[in-house]
Formats: C-alpha cells, structure tokens, sequence
C-alpha cells in the first residue's frame, strides 16, 4: 500500500444543496439518478442522494454529473464481474484513496455479497489480506498493480483474463477508473461520515 498523504477531513466544502431549489438541469440529473436501482424505493432518495456520496458535488457540473452516474450505474449494478469481487475492488480502491466515506458505504456491500470479513478487516489494516480464494487474489493483485504502478504487468493480466475473459479485465479497469473518480471527489469534497461514525481506515505509511 502506498503512503497516505490526505489531508485531514476537517468540514464539508461543498454546501448540500437543497433538493427543492435545483437549477433545470441539476433537477434532470437527480431523476436520472432517481429512475434508476439507487432510489431503491425509497420516498426520501432524492435528499438522501445529496446528503453523501458524490452527487452533491457532481451537481455542480450537472452534464458531467450526468455522464458519470450512467457509468456508476453500470459499474454496480451490471458488471460481468460477480458483486463480492466488484464490490472487493471498490474496498481496494478506497483504501488506496482513504477515501472514509466510500469504504463505510461499500464495506457492508462487500460483506454482504460474501466477501470475508476478515478479509476486509485486514486490507482496512493495509495488509495483504490471508486466505483470499483464487479470484479474490486475482482481482487484489490487479487492481493494486494498477493504483500503484499505473500499469499491470503480463502474469496479473493474464491471471485476470483466465479468470474473467476480456470484458471482465475491462470492467475490472473500469471500476477502478470510476471509483478512484468518486474517491477523489468524496476526499476533495470531504463528504462527511454520518454523526457518531469514526473514520473507519487509518492513515498509511
């Protein structure tokens, strides 16, 4: 794992907006958002939506924020890689970031899809996680090479490619891609945990 340089979440930097004083075209970006699976039914989405994650932050730019919950959508909801591995690779993503918010809202994902706890627990920790099965190092060992080297050499390539085909190497570069996007914005935002949350990753290095 790399050195962690962040520096310290202090407070939000971008304002929550209020829901019901939207410009046009930050309102046809949230329905975007809303006639999608993130609503998930709930009558309260579209001010939970602006409360955390990125999309407060996205509406800013709207059009940008637009294009990028379209790929977010595919990238958590129709993948080709199973949900325990896409969801390990966004928990590998954030560590790498320390991106607080986006380990406490995947973490639980992950554990849920069935990825080991201890696993979890132990790259939380910075460490190379014990006893992951086959895939799961597959996917550990790509998508660290990736965030660290910025580039992926021929056995972790052709680890993966055995493992998950040609369109499963490409999502597994996109979930890394977008959500070292979300990482970036959640940290720059300094989107904050929920009150009585702690910070759930230390510091690195």
């Amino acid at each position: 794992m790399t050195t962690d340089r962040a520096a310290p979440v202090t407070a939000t930097r971008f304002p929550t907006l209020d829901p019901g004083h939207l410009s046009a075209e930050q309102n046809e970006t949230l329905d975007a958002i809303l006639s999608g699976p993130r609503a998930g039914g709930d009558p309260d989405a579209r001010a939970r939506l602006l409360r955390g994650g990125p999309f407060n932050a996205w509406l800013r730019s709207p059009a940008l924020g637009n294009r990028l919950q379209k790929v977010g959508e595919f990238i958590r909801y129709q993948s080709s890689l199973p949900l325990r591995l896409n969801e390990f690779a966004i928990l590998i993503t954030a560590r790498v970031w320390t991106s607080q918010y986006e380990w406490f809202a995947h973490h639980p994902m992950a554990i849920r899809a069935g990825l080991d706890p201890r696993i979890a627990e132990e790259l939380a920790q910075g460490l190379r996680p014990s006893g992951m099965a086959d895939d799961e190092a597959a996917v550990y060992e790509f998508c660290l090479q990736l965030h660290q080297d910025k580039q992926v050499d021929d056995a972790r390539y052709e680890r993966a490619l055995a493992l998950f085909g040609e369109q499963g190497v490409v999502d597994l570069i996109g979930v890394c891609g977008y959500y070292t996007v979300v990482a970036m914005t959640l940290n720059v935002a300094r989107v904050a945990l929920p009150e009585g949350v702690a910070p759930p990753l230390a510091p690195l290095g």
